[in-house]
């Protein structure tokens, strides 16, 4: 436990490890490979796009709902791997962030934090 006007430093080595263990394992998006079939359609014909801060992005209407089911999941997961690691939130996003961006498929559109859609 920390006592007051301590502070502790976490690498950002240390952060990255943790997320590629979740990221890799793919338990972090969804209980069910059938869901995770469905994120990986919907990135591919480009309705659903990944963004710098770990959480995903509806282009098109149709997919608003099931993104915001799979923000769901991904921020229960970004909470718990901040307190774990005593890093914020954002930390955690923009690290899962960098690594969703390295697993998007060639065709896949990522939003940089400029706010400028790229496709891979």
């Amino acid at each position: 436990m920390l006592s007051a006007g301590k502070t502790t430093k976490v690498s950002r080595r240390r952060i990255l490890a943790t997320a590629c263990v979740a990221v890799m394992a793919g338990s972090f998006m969804f209980a069910t490979p059938a869901k995770a079939d469905q994120l990986d359609d919907l990135r591919a014909s480009g309705a659903v796009g990944e963004a710098y801060d770990g959480f995903a992005r509806a282009r098109a209407k149709s997919a608003k709902e099931f993104v915001i089911a799979v923000n769901s999941k991904r921020r229960k997961l970004y909470i718990q791997r901040a307190r774990e690691q005593k890093v914020s939130v954002e930390q955690i996003g923009e690290i899962y962030g960098e690594q969703l961006y390295k697993r998007l498929p060639d065709g896949g559109w990522f939003l940089n934090k400029d706010g400028n859609w790229i496709q891979k």
